[in-house]
């Protein structure tokens, strides 16, 4: 029988090629779920659960098994799952919504829980975002596109993918990586304001993407929570029953 809290994560990036240990945080992940599985009433996803996924009509990528059956037991409990597509993971369509009887979700959305408003976003479809990385993401997200490329025999598509997203983490120095989460977190808050201005129901703010773990408490906001990740910093956020929410770090 699912509990009464809800709980928020991101930023798994499950199976990327930069993290050599990449499936002792499968598991460790596992062990937070099975923490989790007798106190979730919900649990939202908010995008780069994995680092890449392409769903095929008839096959889905190898890998991943561990966690996917945790969510299985999760979904037969009676928690309440849903996924929000990230820039990794954009193409997830009907398998585990099927499977699981998962929502899966794209782009920000105001969901209802514990009696509260919330807008949810992976967070890079929000603000202001650089003429590239829009026309990156539309490509990503268009049908024509989706086709053409799953034309391509899948040791090409997953070999050129996962090598981006390697050179992506592992091609920019540290402080490179920290100017450019400041930035987003700028636009993030920047669209939060604006969002609330003409939406004063919405009574929290929850983004991913960034890999920064942050509860920003603006003066006459709700809160802006930034989830962090599981590459590094392995943080979550949960939403009481009684109304409150709390960034919290998943210590074994």
């Amino acid at each position: 029988m699912a509990g009464k809290n809800t709980y928020f994560i991101s930023d798994l990036h499950l199976g990327a090629k930069y993290m050599v240990d990449h499936l002792d945080r499968e598991r460790r992940v596992c062990r937070f779920l099975d923490s989790i599985k007798d106190d979730a009433a919900e649990l939202y996803l908010l995008g780069d659960i994995l680092d890449y996924w392409y769903e095929y009509k008839y096959v889905v990528p190898r890998g991943y098994i561990r966690f996917l059956g945790k969510l299985a037991e999760l979904a037969d409990a009676g928690v309440k799952l849903t996924w929000v597509v990230g820039n990794h993971d954009v193409w997830l369509f009907d398998y585990l919504r099927d499977q699981l009887n998962m929502t899966v979700l794209k782009g920000h959305t105001v969901v209802e829980t514990q009696g509260k408003r919330i807008l949810i976003s992976h967070g890079d479809d929000v603000g202001v975002q650089p003429t590239m990385y829009r026309f990156t993401r539309w490509c990503f997200h268009n049908k024509v596109c989706q086709w053409l490329y799953a034309g391509i025999h899948p040791r090409w598509t997953y070999t050129i993918a996962t090598r981006w997203s390697n050179d992506n983490r592992t091609n920019r120095s540290p402080e490179t990586l920290k100017i450019i989460s400041k930035r987003a977190a700028v636009r993030l808050l920047d669209f939060s304001r604006e969002f609330y201005a003409a939406h004063p129901d919405v009574e929290a703010f929850v983004y991913g993407h960034l890999h920064i773990a942050r509860m920003n408490n603006l003066d006459g906001m709700p809160p802006v929570v930034f989830l962090g990740d599981w590459v590094s910093l392995c943080t979550y956020a949960v939403l009481y029953q009684d109304g409150q929410i709390e960034l919290k770090h998943y210590e074994e």
